[in-house]
């Protein structure tokens, strides 16, 4: 059976507190370590109902003596954002105290441990991944709880920190299911990828706005990097932000579907025993997360919508009119790169400047911060 844990949460007020579960499969330490997570931004349910699925699916592995590594499951990773609402509109995207996004500011752990771990690197891999996972542990221990979100943030850290595999489960207003993954981290992840069926994946190191995936996976290649030549260091962690179609899209037919794509992953990766199916192939070309275009509002007005997530546009294709019906004026919104239509608002009214829709373009272009607020 699988362990429960509840962690409570520094409280942010007299009279309240919160906890966060984490369910717990297999032995730890038995073999890899899968960390799963879903709706660190509250408001994006779909992983919730992915979570709900995979808890049976796992329970029923366990029980069959199938489980050859550890997965650690947190169905609800924001019990804070979930809890937030004006009006009966959901607000799970930022923390209503501070203002912070929930999947922004967390701690980058490579200048921490990279003098710490040093004394203790020889030339084993296993070892000198045991020494830098008791580093990032020790670190994290130490780290304060001055408030309720770096309470959250310290937990959800603290569960992931030693894993081999990290899913964090989010969608995006509308949707094709799409991943973000750090570059180093792309062969392993690419099998996910596959058994998803996604249709864009965003390759990118350091895209800025310190996410979480980013904490986990980046200080691995970072040391790496730091420790080339002289102490062999595997990526140990790969990680990647598993965006599940649209808001709207909470189904029975999707969850099961998108439970069954992990679980084969796990099976490919040796967590689950058994041969796995093979994966089918991919349905896109990994493109760098720096090559989307995010196509923004020239003005405000009515969004009418041109193309819709999946289509494959050319450069100078309509995307989408804005319209303002008081001066008479409508605005085509062109592509200015060849790719696919990931994502767009779910919204039809528009503000000057704001967020209408990305593309995944193939040649890079941006520089700076990647991710949106």
């Amino acid at each position: 059976m699988p362990v429960t844990r509840n962690h409570v949460l520094a409280d942010a007020s007299i009279g309240s507190s919160r906890r966060l579960t984490s369910w717990h499969f297999g032995s730890p330490g038995s073999g890899t370590k899968a960390y799963i997570q879903a709706s660190l931004h509250a408001d994006e349910l779909p992983g919730m109902l992915v979570a709900h699925h995979l808890r049976q699916r796992l329970a029923i592995l366990e029980s069959e003596g199938r489980l050859q590594g550890e997965v650690v499951l947190v169905p609800v990773s924001n019990p804070i954002g979930l809890s937030q609402g004006i009006l009966h509109r959901p607000l799970g995207r930022f923390e209503a105290l501070s203002g912070e996004n929930f999947n922004r500011n967390h701690l980058q752990w490579f200048d921490r441990v990279r003098a710490r771990v040093e004394p203790g690197l020889n030339d084993d891999p296993a070892h000198n991944v045991r020494v830098i996972r008791q580093a990032l542990g020790a670190e994290i221990d130490a780290l304060p709880e001055p408030t309720e979100l770096a309470s959250l943030r310290k937990c959800l850290i603290r569960l992931a920190h030693d894993a081999d595999l990290v899913l964090d489960l989010h969608c995006d207003a509308e949707a094709v299911l799409h991943l973000y993954v750090q570059t180093p981290g792309w062969p392993r992840l690419q099998p996910l990828a596959q058994y998803l069926g996604a249709e864009a994946v965003l390759l990118n190191q350091q895209p800025g706005g310190h996410s979480f995936d980013e904490a986990l996976g980046g200080p691995w290649w970072q040391l790496a990097e730091h420790f080339a030549g002289r102490h062999p260091i595997p990526i140990a962690c790969v990680d990647t932000t598993v965006e599940l179609r649209g808001q709207a899209d909470v189904s029975h037919e999707h969850a099961a579907s998108d439970a069954q794509a992990i679980l084969d992953y796990l099976q490919h990766e040796g967590v689950v025993s058994g041969q796995a199916p093979a994966p089918p192939p991919l349905r896109c070309q990994a493109t760098p997360l720096a090559g989307s275009e995010n196509i923004v509002a020239p003005h405000a007005g009515l969004i009418v919508f041109a193309r819709s997530p999946g289509d494959r546009l050319e450069k100078g294709d309509l995307v989408c009119e804005i319209i303002d019906p008081l001066a008479d004026r409508v605005t085509p919104v062109r592509a200015s790169v060849s790719g696919v239509l990931y994502a767009r608002t779910h919204l039809r009214y528009a503000t000057r400047g704001m967020d209408l829709a990305d593309i995944a373009g193939s040649t890079p272009f941006r520089t700076g911060w990647l991710l949106s607020a």
